[in-house]
């Protein structure tokens, strides 16, 4: 990559990295509320699972240094729901294609292809709960420049380890400053 700016997009999956699945609701500085029952979607038009969030979650991924880009099922309903309670602005999303009768035959994540498609080719980094080796490879073989398909366990949610993976693979990844 050739100029002063180097700055590699970041996938962002919501259930899972951000709404971890093994969280306990709780009460969130700005008042908002704690469902005890998680089974149901929603409570009085909100999705008790936004309870899960981190608040301190958004500064940390604004300071990685890449453009942020919501590659969820929660599509534009992430920037309503999700990016306030983060303190982000609203994000690009990446719009899902149909899916295709063929889709996930070869073990490959149905996003995998379509992230590379609007990558494209610029280096990045994909966080999600559902990436796998094959996804790894898939996209080592496909796209042209860096890429980081990090796995979010999605009991815990993002945490300090993952943090610390993509920061050390931003900067191994960053190209060299000219030599003159």
């Amino acid at each position: 990559m050739t100029g002063s700016v180097w700055r590699p997009l970041l996938f962002l999956d919501v259930d899972g990295p951000l709404i971890p699945f093994g969280a306990t609701p709780r009460q969130l500085p700005g008042g908002y509320p704690t469902f005890p029952d998680a089974s149901e979607l929603r409570v009085g038009g909100v999705n008790p699972l936004l309870s899960r969030l981190d608040p301190g979650l958004g500064p940390r991924l604004v300071a990685l240094g890449c453009e942020l880009v919501w590659a969820t099922t929660w599509m534009e309903e992430a920037n309503e729901c999700v990016a306030p309670r983060l303190g982000l602005p609203r994000l690009p999303v990446v719009l899902w294609p149909e899916p295709d009768q063929e889709e996930g035959r070869d073990g490959l994540h149905w996003k995998t292809r379509g992230l590379l498609a609007w990558a494209g080719g610029r280096p990045f980094v994909w966080l999600d709960d559902e990436i796998t080796g094959t996804d790894r490879r898939w996209m080592a073989a496909h796209h042209p420049g860096p890429a980081m398909l990090h796995r979010v366990d999605p009991a815990a949610g993002l945490t300090g380890a993952d943090f610390t993976a993509v920061e050390c693979w931003l900067r191994a990844a960053r190209p060299a400053p000219p030599t003159r």
